[in-house]
């Protein structure tokens, strides 16, 4: 059954971005401030599809040289070795540490690429005007939203490796180039998940009708 949709911005309301706190403006074209917390009110953020497109796009260019560069090179005894994500958990697995060697591949390599693919599926269903699944693609949205809080952790672990294990001349750990390009695409995800807006996902139906 196909039913017309009554969006927030039809009934004259306002969602803050900050505290998401609706609110009734006097002037929708110049919303003003949400009463609550001060935060700046918008009906739709401009630009918004041009702007998490290219950011998305930028994060998927990273992504390559992040899982093909060391993240980490290691110098024991004047020998020094490279590691990358993967040879990380072809390692940890090998010696036997498999469920380490799976939280790894699940956070360095499934996530990032599966925060990739959603955004990729929300901006081609939002530009194609779909009014199919909009709770289901609003969901993945705040999950992309969520996951990317902790995102960083990789990155912060490296860190944390590099400066504890400095037995200089013995053993040293410092960070390779493939540690950059992880972080350039934990913060690109993250900014493009901010820079979409999921007020988007629910305009087509207020036109074409509301399916499920």
């Amino acid at each position: 059954m196909t039913t017309a949709a009554l969006t927030a911005a039809q009934a004259g309301l306002v969602s803050c971005g900050t505290c998401s706190l609706l609110s009734r403006p006097v002037d929708l074209a110049t919303p003003g401030f949400c009463p609550r917390c001060g935060g700046e009110l918008a009906l739709r953020h401009h630009n918004s599809i041009q702007y998490t497109w290219a950011l998305v796009i930028a994060a998927a260019i990273c992504y390559i040289p992040a899982n093909m560069l060391p993240v980490l090179n290691t110098s024991a005894l004047g020998k020094s070795e490279p590691d990358t994500i993967i040879s990380g958990v072809i390692f940890l697995y090998t010696s036997g540490s498999w469920p380490l060697a799976l939280i790894v591949l699940v956070a360095s390599v499934m996530v990032p690429l599966g925060k990739l693919v959603a955004l990729v599926y929300l901006l081609i269903t939002v530009q194609r005007r779909s009014i199919r699944s909009n709770r289901e693609r609003t969901r993945l949205y705040r999950m992309v939203e969520f996951i990317g809080r902790w995102s960083m952790l990789d990155v912060f672990v490296d860190t944390f490796t590099v400066a504890l294990v400095q037995l200089q001349p013995l053993m040293s750990v410092q960070p390779g180039a493939g540690v950059l390009f992880f972080a350039a695409v934990v913060v690109l995800t993250m900014l493009a998940a901010e820079s979409f807006d999921p007020r988007l996902i629910w305009d087509s139906s207020s036109t074409k009708g509301h399916n499920g």
